[in-house]
C-alpha cells in the first residue's frame, strides 16, 4: 500500500503501521499496537492480527474475507499506560465505518499486555450504543 497510513497518523503506510506488518520492527506502546491492529483491519491481514493478540483470547480465525465493514477513521480517544516502561496498558478508541451505504461508530476500551516483550492485545470492552 502507497499512501497514508490507515490508522491516521498522517504518516505513510510504509514508515508506519507498514513496518509493523512486515516484521521490521515491533510496536513500541499499546497506542502503536492498536493502531497497527486498526490498519490491519482496514487492509484485511488477518494473520497479523491473530499473531499481535494474546494466545489465551485470540480466535481460531477472523474470516476478513467474508467481512463486509469499510473502515474510514480511526480516532484515539484516551490512553492508559503501555508505554516501553509498562506491561500492560489500555487505549480507548472510536473507530468508524460503513456497511452499505450506513455510517456506523464503534467505540471500545482496548486491554494490551507485553508478552515475551513485545505488545499483544488481551481483550475489549465494546461501549454500549456502538453499533458492532
Amino acid at each position: 500500500m502507497t499512501g497514508p497510513c490507515p490508522c491516521g497518523s498522517g504518516r505513510r503506510y510504509a514508515v508506519c503501521c507498514g513496518m509493523i506488518h512486515s516484521g521490521v520492527r515491533e510496536a513500541r506502546t499499546a497506542e502503536t499496537l492498536m493502531r497497527s491492529r486498526y490498519s490491519a483491519y482496514v487492509l484485511r491481514l488477518e494473520a497479523y492480527l491473530l499473531a499481535s493478540w494474546h494466545a489465551d483470547t485470540r480466535p481460531p480465525a477472523l474470516a476478513l474475507e467474508n467481512d463486509k465493514p469499510v473502515w474510514l477513521g480511526l480516532t484515539i480517544c484516551g490512553v492508559k499506560a503501555g508505554g516501553p516502561g509498562d506491561d500492560a496498558g489500555e487505549v480507548n478508541f472510536a473507530a468508524r465505518y460503513r456497511v452499505g451505504g450506513e455510517r456506523h461508530q464503534m467505540a471500545e476500551t482496548s486491554r494490551f499486555v507485553r508478552q515475551s516483550g513485545r505488545w499483544v492485545y488481551l481483550d475489549g470492552e465494546v461501549f454500549p450504543g456502538s453499533d458492532v
